[in-house]
């Protein structure tokens, strides 16, 4: 039976969320490899949300199964009061698993998810809700002007073509060293990238004073939760690979997937060493690493090593 009365009972007051979680889905199964400098990535990426954030947030991770080191880190940074909500999955649930759990755990109005590997820059969160609410019907804001595919944002180019409101212009609109900045990070060649920016084009929208380009991504994005959720839940078989579900569903929903007009928000991919576009591409290895026999044959190898020890 019952000892005594729950002391909660006597508690007139609970603590209230921030109207924004910013959630972050982190994933280091080892410390060695592609991996090698994946936690001070996550510390930066860490780092860099509190200190340029602009805007009242409260910070979710979601760990995906993680090794023991990355682990403490995170239980130590929710200890010190830096996490407000840590998630800790046994196994790796995949990025599809993570998204089900973190999109409609996040306790906040208004959610701004970015992967572990995200570098912020000031102002990246006002700039990312500006847009949220002056557009109607936004689906996802990214930080950053890139290129995407425009099979994922025909409808955002609908709606502004019909809009009287909306000043609409196609063009070679971003700088090309933001464009170049941003495919090196990603792993592209000098040559494939500027060959890339030089075959596609930006479309960027003004609204009511504001300025946007048509796009988005699921590595980082601003959205309500009451929208966001209603594409949930996501089934993938693969921890990686079909993440462009969430682009294709935000797109065929007729939402807006909008990025804002500066850089305020870079990919770090797996190392602090950012991409020099000024430099150019001198490094001979990753060329012939990227030739397609080469690279398949080297994957092949890392996807039996990991499946040997982690799956």
């Amino acid at each position: 039976m019952r000892i005594g009365q729950n002391p909660a009972k006597f508690t007139k007051t609970v603590a209230r969320p921030e109207r924004i979680t910013v959630a972050v889905l982190n994933y280091i199964p080892f410390l060695s490899g592609y991996y090698t400098e994946m936690l001070e990535v996550l510390k930066v990426c860490l780092n860099s949300i509190r200190e340029t954030a602009d805007l009242p947030f409260d910070l979710l991770v979601f760990d995906n199964g993680s090794c023991e080191e990355a682990f403490q880190y995170l239980v130590d940074e929710k200890q010190a009061g830096r996490i407000q909500h840590l998630i800790l999955s046994e196994k790796n649930l995949g990025k599809g698993g993570a998204w089900n759990a973190m999109l409609a755990g996040a306790p906040g109005e208004v959610i701004a998810y970015a992967d572990s590997d995200v570098l912020f820059y000031p102002k990246w969160l006002s700039r990312s809700v500006e847009l949220l609410e002056t557009f109607p019907d936004v689906g996802m804001v990214t930080a950053r002007p890139f290129r995407t595919n425009p099979d994922f944002y025909n409808h955002s180019l609908a709606w502004a073509q019909k809009n009287v409101e909306v000043t609409l212009q196609h063009g070679q609109l971003i700088p090309f060293e933001t464009l170049h900045e941003f495919n090196l990070s990603l792993g592209q060649s000098d040559a494939d990238s500027r060959h890339f920016i030089e075959t596609s084009e930006d479309v960027h929208f003004v609204y009511r004073g504001v300025h946007a380009f048509a796009g988005a991504s699921h590595w980082q994005f601003t959205c309500y939760k009451s929208v966001i959720t209603q594409f949930l839940p996501f089934e993938m078989d693969r921890p990686m690979g079909q993440v462009k579900q969430l682009d294709q569903r935000v797109n065929a929903a007729g939402l807006l997937r909008l990025m804002v007009s500066d850089p305020l928000a870079m990919n770090m991919s797996n190392s602090l060493t950012l991409s020099n576009p000024a430099a150019g591409n001198k490094k001979i290895p990753r060329r012939i690493a990227n030739l397609p026999f080469v690279k398949n044959a080297l994957l092949d190898i890392y996807n039996k090593i990991f499946d040997l020890y982690y799956k």
